[in-house]
């Protein structure tokens, strides 16, 4: 039986079906391609093409083949956006995961690995966040995605047979595979990547933060490796085992945006060009890290890559002819 993976076909999401498919488990993909790329998914592995929140689109795909499990990531991101469109987040993003909530309940698929994410802990308070650190998002993105953690808790109160568990992500960057490129508008290397790459000086988002350097700082984990975790849930929960509610998805360090800026300048030989500074964007918190003690005790996953091999990987995916020629049609569109 296979695992509907909801947000398939996006940089996350298909990072997740390489890592179902060197497992050599079945992986099928519901997907509305609004970001996602259709090329980023095998051939072979059925895509289902459809609004989350579209509830004959997500009965479909659940009727196409037998489900025994969801890996749930579709829905809207960004935090900076979600103060601009609220109404839109949490249509995708609450609504869509009500609806699949609903359907698998109407088709007794019970074991959920939730796409959560770091947005929902706000400004931390002190060096280091647990799952057990107080909630306080400061966007509608990561409201959405605490709505969400509420709404499948309170489904497994009401069906006790649902099993899950929310992985709340940290920055995700890197790129495991040549053929799998981040082109986010919004996400801090595509946006290096794609001004480097048209001879500009890249841009740091706010200088004036109460951190070391003036920028914010984050925990930087690499998609294969956020990737091997989802894989490692899945297998849990087929297993019979009793995962958390939720667990953090990172390194447990600190870098912030100049860091890394400086970092990307360096892998590229562009350190002469150095960058600009440019406000801050609505709803970023001044610092995000996470604690991994919890997953890498219960999952015994860790990272393992480093931030110079994040750098590297992503930055020889985003130079394949593929990926050049995406862009050009990104931008296109974005004109």
């Amino acid at each position: 039986m296979a695992w509907l993976l909801t947000g398939g076909a996006g940089y996350i999401g298909s990072h997740i079906v390489e890592a179902f498919r060197a497992a050599d488990r079945e992986v099928v993909v519901l997907d509305d391609l609004s970001s996602g790329f259709r090329e980023f998914v095998p051939d072979d592995v059925v895509v289902h093409e459809g609004r989350i929140e579209d509830a004959a689109a997500v009965a479909a795909a659940f009727e196409a083949q037998p489900v025994e499990g969801v890996i749930h990531l579709a829905g809207l991101k960004y935090a900076g956006e979600s103060v601009n469109a609220p109404l839109d987040f949490y249509r995708a993003n609450v609504e869509g995961t009500r609806v699949l909530l609903r359907q698998m309940a109407e088709r007794d698929v019970d074991r959920l690995v939730f796409s959560s994410s770091s947005a929902t802990y706000g400004t931390m308070e002190g060096e280091i966040v647990t799952e057990d650190s107080p909630q306080r998002p400061e966007s509608p993105y990561g409201e959405s995605k605490l709505i969400g953690e509420w709404l499948i808790r309170d489904q497994a109160r009401a069906r006790p047979s649902l099993r899950h568990t929310s992985l709340r992500y940290f920055n995700v960057v890197g790129s495991g595979s040549d053929r799998i490129v981040d082109h986010s508008p919004y996400n801090l290397f595509p946006l290096v990547f794609r001004a480097l790459s048209r001879g500009e000086r890249p841009k740091v988002f706010g200088d004036d933060y109460p951190t070391p350097d003036g920028s914010c700082v984050r925990d930087y984990v690499d998609v294969a490796d956020l990737a091997e975790a989802h894989l490692r849930a899945a297998v849990l929960l087929d297993e019979g085992r009793e995962l958390a509610p939720s667990y953090n998805v990172g390194r447990g360090e600190g870098v912030s945006v100049r860091q890394i800026v400086e970092t990307i300048l360096a892998v590229v030989g562009e350190d002469a060009l150095g960058y600009d500074t440019a406000p801050r964007r609505g709803g970023d918190p001044a610092r995000i890290v996470g604690s991994a003690r919890r997953i890498e005790e219960d999952f015994g996953w860790k990272p393992g890559t480093d931030l110079r091999a994040m750098v590297e990987g992503a930055w020889a995916a985003w130079n394949t002819p593929e990926a050049r020629e995406r862009e050009v049609r990104q931008d296109a569109a974005r004109a």
